[in-house]
């Protein structure tokens, strides 16, 4: 059934300068996330590898949206992705599409609307629900011409809940991504460098079978699936030196290296044209994300498993 378009919440309405946000008043009363989101609201570098997944990733939202000729779209939730919040669909803005972002975390939204306002300087419609409506989004039936997620499942509440409803939501593709449970480092962050992650968080929100059987359920046919963010490096989700210092491997030659001035890799400089050239630096590193290897093959060393759906609304 259609859900209404406004929920019966205590709410706040702000009108910005090409941007709308609807906030939620009232703080969750449960957040399960690491915050270390809030250190990058305003401290934009976020390592070699976050920059190469957001290019990666953009160049794959924009294929999709070429292909399916998506012109509107729902990012739910923003945040996933370790780094700068809220940024995942800037490239899609740029090209004219209309973005909503989702969020369950008042502090985080509100840093995220400063960021598109001052910095990225793009349109973006931002939403705040409670912590335990995920499952129960405030939009109607076929809203967005795609409804998608990366990385962000473990992290709310009711993660087949959001599935069914980014199934409802949109009246063509849904895209959804979580982290390579069957790649290397995976299992060295898990046993070894970020055992308490995995310690509160549900793993079984990275086995692609089971988002696939909750998708089918709400009438998406696959059309695609495989993988993404496939660096010559291991995937740890962390700065490389913090990586050292929790494998116990003190040197300083190599702090010195993935340290200080001569180590700063922000997305946001090559988005606001600070650095126009960073992404010819970094892509050079995508060889094999490009291979024209079965994604199988890939699997071993990829960060990130996907699946792309069309809704079917018969």
């Amino acid at each position: 059934s259609t859900r209404r378009q406004t929920t019966d919440r205590c709410c706040l309405f702000v009108p910005l300068t090409a941007v709308h946000c609807l906030v939620s008043l009232q703080e969750n009363s449960v957040n399960h996330q690491s915050n270390t989101w809030r250190k990058y609201l305003t401290d934009y570098n976020e390592g070699l590898g976050l920059v190469y997944e957001r290019f990666v990733l953009n160049d794959f939202l924009d294929d999709l949206r070429q292909k399916y000729n998506i012109r509107s779209v729902l990012e739910a939730p923003l945040y996933g992705m370790a780094g700068v919040s809220g940024i995942n669909s800037y490239e899609l803005a740029k090209a004219g599409v209309d973005v909503t972002l989702v969020d369950d975390t008042p502090e985080r939204l509100a840093g995220v609307e400063r960021i598109w306002r001052e910095d990225l300087q793009q349109p973006v419609n931002l939403v705040g629900i409670q912590s335990d409506e995920w499952g129960r989004l405030p939009f109607a039936d076929n809203s967005f011409d795609m409804a998608w997620c990366w990385a962000s499942l473990w992290y709310i509440q009711d993660p087949a809940g959001l599935l069914r409803e980014l199934a409802r939501v949109s009246r063509d593709v849904v895209f959804v991504a979580m982290p390579n449970n069957i790649q290397v480092g995976y299992w060295m962050r898990k046993l070894v460098i970020d055992r308490e992650f995995f310690a509160h968080h549900d793993e079984r929100w990275t086995e692609t079978g089971r988002l696939r059987r909750i998708l089918a359920e709400a009438k998406v046919r696959f059309v695609d699936e495989g993988v993404l963010d496939t660096p010559p490096w291991p995937d740890t989700v962390m700065p490389a030196n913090e990586v050292l210092k929790r494998l116990g491997i003190r040197s300083r030659k190599l702090e010195e290296q993935f340290t200080g001035d001569g180590w700063q890799w922000s997305t946001m400089a090559y988005y606001t044209g600070e650095q126009p050239e960073l992404r010819e630096r970094v892509m050079k590193y995508a060889w094999l994300d490009h291979a024209p290897l079965p994604w199988q093959i890939k699997a071993i060393w990829a960060h990130h498993r996907y699946l792309v759906g069309r809704v079917d609304k018969g």
